[in-house]
Order: structure tokens, then sequence, then C-alpha cells
């Protein structure tokens, strides 16, 4: 009985990490080599925006192991001045595993 309920708690745990992993639209992940840039939410695709101020955050990948950066919304838009978020969209970059790069692109006025 004791492993039923080590593996039912194990499950749920797994599952409820699934849930976190997942965004609006992701575009598949090589295993090689990525470098692709895409939207965070398919509802804006097409639709003129007021997009006169740019902001940036960024998260660089080390080996796997190591994270730094923040690559929040609102430090994207702090670095851009905006007060007003209008599009948002994201920016991958992988070299094996060894080096990743994730970029945070955030437009408005």
């Amino acid at each position: 009985m004791k492993h039923w309920l080590l593996a039912l708690v194990a499950v749920v745990l797994v599952l409820g990490l699934v849930g976190c992993y997942a965004t609006p639209v992701r575009p598949p992940i090589g295993w090689v080599y990525s470098d692709f840039r895409a939207p965070l939410s398919a509802d804006n695709q097409g639709v003129e925006y007021d997009t006169t101020l740019h902001g940036e955050a960024e998260v660089q990948t080390f080996l796997g192991y190591v994270s730094i950066g923040d690559s929040s919304l609102k430090t994207a838009m702090e670095n851009g001045g905006i007060q007003n978020l209008s599009f948002a969209d994201y920016e991958y970059f992988n070299i094996l595993g060894l080096y990743q790069r994730f970029i945070i692109h955030a437009y408005g006025n």
C-alpha cells in the first residue's frame, strides 16, 4: 500500500509541473540547435498595435545547470519605458543545451 501511495504522489507532482511548462504558443525545440522567435499569445496575430517603445528582458543558461537573469514581462516593460503593453513575444536560442538564451520582447507606449 505504501508503494502505491508513493507512486500516486509522484504522478500528481509530475502532472502539476507539466502545467507550469506550457505556453500559449510553443514552436518545436531542436535538441542540437534552436533559434526562433514566437508570440506569447496567439490571439493578437495580424493586429496592428502602437509599438513606439520596445523593451527586452533576458535569461541565459550555461551547461543546463546555471541560469542567470530576469525574463519577466514586467522587467521588459521597465527596460523599454513602456506604460501600456500592446504586444509581447519571445526569442529562444539553444546549442546542445550547453548554452541557452531566452529573451522576452515587450512592445507598447
